[in-house]
C-alpha cells in the first residue's frame, strides 16, 4: 500500500509546540500513546522542546533544511544537520532544540521499549533492492522509487504487504527503510 504524505493530516505535537504528519502506526487503531511503533514526519520551525514519550525509543532523521542541535537532559548534544543519518534517543528524555537555520522537516520512528525494536536504514544505491520480513515501511526521501504497488515520489511511503518485496531506486533516489521486530 502506498501512503501519500499529502493525505496524512497535519496534527499538533503531543506538547502542542509543533506539527507532525503521522504516516503509519501499529496497531492501526492505536490512539494517543498506545502504539507499538509509529512513523511520522515533523515540521520544526521554532526552537520548541520535543514532546516526552516515556517508554518509547526514538530515532530521528533530518529530511530538509539546515537542521538543529538537540541538547538532551543526559548531557549529550547532537547536531542533526546531516540529512538522512539516523540519531537514536530515549523518548522520555528532555530535548531542547536550537535551529541551525530556518524551518526543517524530520522523519521519526518511535518504538515501544520492551515490546519491539528496530531502526531506520538509508538506501542510496540505484537499482533493485529487496526488503525482508521485518520491513514495515519504505519512505521515499529523494528521487523516484518503483515498488510492487506503484511509484514513490519524495514524501510517499510504501507498506510492503508481507515478507520479501522488490523495489527499484532510480539514480539519485534515496529510501528510508524502517525495520521493526518483536522483542523475544
Amino acid at each position: 500500500m502506498i501512503i501519500r504524505l499529502a493525505d496524512c493530516p497535519s496534527q499538533s505535537w503531543k506538547n502542542g509546540l509543533g506539527r507532525t504528519r503521522e504516516i503509519a502506526v501499529q496497531p492501526s487503531a492505536a490512539g494517543g500513546g498506545g502504539f507499538l511503533w509509529r512513523v511520522s514526519v515533523a515540521e520544526v520551525d521554532s526552537a520548541a522542546p520535543f514532546s516526552s514519550f516515556p517508554g518509547i525509543d526514538r530515532q530521528i532523521v533530518l529530511l530538509d533544511g539546515a537542521g538543529f542541535t538537540m541538547t538532551l537532559d543526559d548531557g549529550r548534544v547532537h547536531a542533526l544537520t546531516t540529512p538522512f543519518v539516523p540519531f537514536a534517543f530515549a523518548g522520555e528524555a528532555k530535548v531542547d532544540v536550537a535551529l541551525a537555520g530556518g524551518p526543517t522537516r524530520d522523519f521519526n520512528l518511535m518504538l515501544r521499549r520492551g515490546h519491539v525494536r528496530g531502526g531506520i536504514e538509508a538506501w542510496r544505491d540505484a537499482g533493485p533492492h529487496t526488503t525482508d520480513a521485518a520491513t514495515v515501511l519504505v519512505y521515499g526521501a529523494r528521487g523516484t522509487i518503483d515498488c510492487a504497488d506503484g511509484t514513490l515520489r519524495p514524501g510517499d511511503a510504501w507498506r510492503p504487504s508481507s515478507g520479501a518485496a522488490a523495489l527499484t531506486l532510480h539514480p539519485g533516489a534515496l529510501a528510508l527503510v524502517v525495520r521493526v521486530e518483536a522483542v523475544a
